[in-house]
């Protein structure tokens, strides 16, 4: 087999390999959606249908980790094709974890199904949602393109994600101490938006591991960060 053949073979390779992440992006980003849609609408037949679709996800991430271990196994690739393949790997993990967190996000939407509404917080999380699935679009994007400006510019919108989730953590601290009543839908509220915002953290990881694909190196300066929410304290009314 002559070299210009293997060559112009493994460039198909890597092709399909990143056909399957942005097949399993375009899943993992379908599968978000469906579950924040499913909880502003409370939705049961949709939120059950996304829990089931998460397998899909799963299947894609196994293939995913074959395809790259063959590669590895049968190429030997070095250099900027190696950091190719390696990235794939990761991408392909993170996108996993994305599907996880938006099946929970769907299993909580029977829960809060069964209990009052708490004012406009499940938009806030709709729009969190929306925030985080375009950070997701828009990182696949910089992956098939090997954009790192664009990466670059997910990685500044995650600051926008940590401070909805910031705001919306003091709001139902505030619900629950008002009414104890309130204690259950905002508990389950409570873990949705930080189910969301560890969305936006892995959207944010897949930028770096974009950085590392193209440049070599990931980022040199420190991911902007805007969740105080480890740090607030909410007083009751007369304390």
């Amino acid at each position: 087999m002559d070299a210009d053949h293997i060559v112009t073979s493994f460039d198909a390779e890597l092709g399909q390999l990143d056909n399957l992440v942005a097949e399993m992006g375009g899943l993992a980003e379908t599968q978000l959606a469906g579950a924040i849609d499913a909880l502003v609408r409370r939705d049961l037949a949709k939120a059950a249908e996304v829990r089931k679709s998460d397998r899909h996800i799963d299947a894609l991430e196994t293939e995913i980790d074959q395809f790259t271990i063959r590669l590895l196994a049968l190429r030997q690739p070095v250099a900027e094709d190696l950091r190719v393949v390696i990235a794939a790997l990761k991408i392909a993990s993170n996108l996993e974890r994305i599907g996880d967190y938006s099946k929970n996000v769907a299993k909580r939407t029977f829960a809060l199904a069964q209990a009052q509404a708490m004012g406009g917080s499940s938009n806030t999380v709709a729009r969190m949602g929306q925030l985080v699935q375009g950070m997701i679009k828009n990182v696949l994007d910089a992956y098939l393109a090997r954009d790192v400006e664009k990466a670059d510019d997910v990685r500044a919108r995650d600051q926008e994600v940590d401070q909805l989730h910031t705001s919306l953590f003091r709001e139902l601290l505030t619900y629950m101490m008002e009414d104890p009543r309130n204690i259950t839908p905002c508990t389950h509220l409570l873990f949705i938006a930080k189910n969301v915002e560890r969305i936006g953290d892995h959207a944010t990881s897949i930028a770096e591991q974009i950085h590392y694909m193209v440049d070599g190196a990931l980022p040199a300066d420190e991911r902007l960060k805007g969740d105080d929410s480890s740090f607030t304290v909410v007083e009751p009314k007369g304390v």
